[in-house]
């Protein structure tokens, strides 16, 4: 066995590199952090070659005294940390005096600071550990540190680098967390001598949400803010028509540090089950504030692993503020006609068009006008157009199905949607499938399938999980009969309570048929023996079946969407008007329970616009 001996300071310095530098956007992270807890309020970012050539970070914080600059880059050296008792309360950003000394263990350091007051600046030189003398300089109040060929001397860890774009793309991340978190700072950020980022304080978030993501995200947020058991929480939430296929987009802050929590990142996405596809993540920027000892942040060398002394409050705190908030929004997605036009035009492209293309235009406009007048007739009322009440019997022509002027359809003026304008709404419906309908300021288009899929999920929900009690149920006639596996029995009998749940009685009739004797009523248009062995297969589900909620949520969704209209099938006139009351007393009618939008909004604006009827 080899002999036992202790490492060189060095040698230790870099193995400490090891956790805290994983490149070179890890030093950004930790010299951005000293340039805030020194108190900065502007701080300029250099970068060349993505970080691989140099890293400067230039702040107008407080300083480092002559006599600190060399001890600075001593392992475990730290201002933030005294006392056994500070460790229970972190407020500094960074705390464990390792990031100097492991920045200072694997590159060219040159650092210049001059503190307030001071008359001159001091600077020195640190190579691989070894240090220079610290010499007299000239310098603007502040800090400067200058990171350069990082890895020079480890080929192996530089090797694993990787191209410029890459790594800035790391760097810029690190940058975006840090800018976000401290909108009253002052942040730029230069690569290759070009300027990325200019970003002045601000106590607009927004507005630093703009510059950094884009005006598309920014634009789409709300604002939520909550305070309950000191514990106070703003976060900014997009809608749900603009989830993300990854949570890239997903940003939180705790006392101005940026975390990731797995319990944070659960109640997030469940605030947002139903409204969105299961497989899309949502835009939220959180910015939670707590007491310093409610937590622990001394759990990784990279501060964003976090231990909350009790998450199951945080959890329950922002599913709730998010999911309320959701409840009391307009949800419907408003879309626009530019995308049913096959070129966008203008002057001179319409002076240019070929005659051949002309016709095949206005062919198009004609189609378009002819659509829409089927139901109703253009009326010029006070400069904007209405639709006009026709006398029509319901009748299906050509897959159209038009409600009757005799008909009534209700108005339903509620504190959540302004949809439908009078008594005597027109109503349609193409390809048996959608439903049209007038809205003060346009029409909208319903999916049948997916808003009947919300009703009948909210109706459930609101028997099983609100009021706790099982489903009403009829008896059949004639029980049904179904063959199973064995496997497929021994799930009935262990899951007795759930069939009672749902108001289906199932019994052995043999050595490996059930007989159905009662089935829930909600779900009578239900092809019976196909949801029970879809029930069955949810049951045997291995992805579903520990979480009790989960479980009961994918039975909810199955029952619905089997439940539910069917595209294809013809509404009578009372059938359509129903559905659209139904839309009004449910919540989250704008989403079927898996994230697909049930309704789309069109503006008579842009109608009149493709018809060329504005200035009229």
């Amino acid at each position: 066995m080899a002999k036992i001996k202790v490492l060189d300071k060095n040698m230790i310095n870099m193995i400490a590199a090891g956790e805290v530098i994983e490149r070179p956007a890890s030093v950004v992270k930790e010299m951005l952090e000293n340039s805030i807890d020194a108190g900065a309020k502007n701080i300029i970012v250099k970068v060349e070659d993505g970080g691989k050539r140099l890293i400067s970070v230039t702040d107008d914080g407080c300083g480092i005294a002559k006599e600190d600059i060399p001890i600075a880059f001593e392992p475990h050296a730290t201002s933030k940390i005294k006392t056994v008792e500070d460790l229970t309360a972190i407020k500094s950003m960074g705390f464990r005096g390792e990031a100097l000394a492991s920045i200072g263990s694997i590159a060219k350091i040159r650092i210049v600071s001059r503190e307030r007051g001071a008359i001159e600046a001091y600077a020195q030189e640190i190579d691989c550990s070894e240090k220079g003398p610290v010499m007299p300089t000239s310098s603007s109040y502040g800090t400067t540190i200058e990171v350069r060929d990082i890895f020079y001397k480890l080929p192996a860890r530089r090797k694993f680098l990787r191209a410029s774009n890459t790594e800035m793309t790391h760097i810029s991340e690190q940058f975006t967390r840090i800018a976000l978190a401290n909108s009253n700072i002052g942040f730029t950020l230069i690569h290759n001598n070009r300027q990325k980022y200019h970003l002045l304080p601000t106590d607009d978030v927004i507005s630093r949400i703009r510059i950094l993501m884009s005006e598309e995200i920014a634009r789409d947020l709300v604002s939520i803010e909550a305070q309950e058991k000191d514990v106070k929480i703003k976060a900014y939430i997009g809608m749900p028509a603009n989830a993300r296929s990854n949570n890239k987009y997903q940003y939180t802050f705790l006392n101005g540090r940026f975390i990731r929590d797995k319990f944070i990142i659960h109640a997030i996405k469940e605030a947002y089950r139903g409204l969105i596809e299961p497989n899309k993540h949502p835009v939220a920027f959180l910015f939670i504030e707590m007491p310093y000892d409610s937590y622990d942040v001394n759990v990784h060398p990279s501060k964003i692993e976090i231990r909350f002394d009790n998450p199951s409050l945080i959890h329950s705190q922002i599913l709730s503020i998010i999911k309320e908030k959701l409840r009391s929004m307009e949800l419907d997605v408003v879309s626009s006609l530019d995308n049913i036009t096959p070129h966008n035009s203008n002057i001179a492209a319409e002076a240019t068009i070929s005659r051949s293309e002309a016709i095949r235009r206005e062919r198009i406009k004609d189609a378009m006008e002819n659509f829409f007048t089927k139901s109703a007739r253009p009326i010029k009322t006070q400069g904007k157009f209405n639709f006009s009440h026709q006398t029509t019997s319901c009748a299906n022509t050509n897959g159209y199905q038009r409600v009757s002027e005799k008909t009534s359809i209700p108005h339903y003026n509620t504190n959540s949607t302004q949809d439908l304008v009078a008594t005597k709404s027109s109503l349609l419906q193409i390809h048996n499938s959608y439903i049209i309908y007038q809205t003060p300021d346009g029409f909208a288009i319903v999916d049948q399938h997916a808003l009947h899929e919300r009703i009948l999920y909210e109706k459930l929900c609101e028997r099983l999980v609100r009021n706790q009690k099982p489903l009403e149920s009829q008896k059949l006639l004639i029980p049904e009969t179904i063959d199973l596996t064995p496997a497929q029995q021994q799930v009935i009998e262990d899951n007795k309570d759930t069939f009672d749940k749902l108001g289906i009685d199932i019994e052995a009739f043999g050595p490996r048929s059930y007989a159905l004797h009662s089935f829930p009523t909600l779900l009578k248009d239900t092809d019976i023996k196909s949801f029970v062995l879809d029930l069955l297969d949810i049951l045997m589900d291995s992805t579903v079946t520990p979480d009790a909620e989960k479980l009961l949520h994918s039975i909810m969704d199955m029952a619905a969407c089997k439940a539910a209209i069917k595209a294809g099938k013809p509404l009578s006139n009372e059938e359509m008007a129903q559905l659209l009351k139904d839309k009004e007393l449910v919540e989250r009618s704008s989403r079927c329970p898996h994230g697909r939008p049930t309704t789309i909004k069109f503006t008579i604006e842009e109608l009149e616009k493709k018809f060329k009827r504005t200035g009229f």
